[in-house]
């Protein structure tokens, strides 16, 4: 096995962030377990679901216009590399906080194959900073 292969399964394997890859229908083909930890599900579980899982129900119309845009176009609004913030659904029913970047999928051809997307959980960040403002707010009100 090439050593770039080796590296990128420990990387992975060992990250602590989500690696979410999903096809050009939306369909979940990539679930490491860090993605396992954020959002709950098991990797058998999350296989070939569609990304409407870990999607809030309110922002799915949203999240499947411009999902179907990337592809046809092969560009995301938000450019390669940006850093985005949304909110995402664990199995448990719980919202979380996420931070990503995505990165499309080409073949050769450079037709849009799918995304890749690295996810974060901020929950707990966004909350201290939220308790933040809001005691600067009141001590300056």
């Amino acid at each position: 096995m090439p050593i770039a292969r080796i590296v990128a399964d420990a990387i992975l394997a060992a990250s602590a962030d989500a690696v979410i890859a999903s096809d050009s229908d939306g369909t979940i083909c990539v679930w490491n377990p860090g993605a396992e930890r954020i959002f709950g599900y098991s990797e058998a579980e999350a296989l070939g679901q569609s990304l409407d899982i870990i999607t809030p129900e309110r922002l799915r119309a949203r999240h499947w216009d411009g999902y179907r845009k990337t592809m046809a176009t092969g560009e995301s609004r938000y450019g390669e590399g940006a850093l985005l913030s949304v909110p995402g659904i664990c199995k448990d029913g719980r919202q979380i906080s996420l931070e990503f970047t995505i990165v499309p999928l080409k073949d050769e051809q450079g037709t849009m194959t799918g995304v890749v997307a690295v996810m974060r959980d901020v929950t707990v960040r966004f909350a201290e900073m939220k308790a933040l403002r809001q005691q600067l707010a009141n001590r300056s009100g």
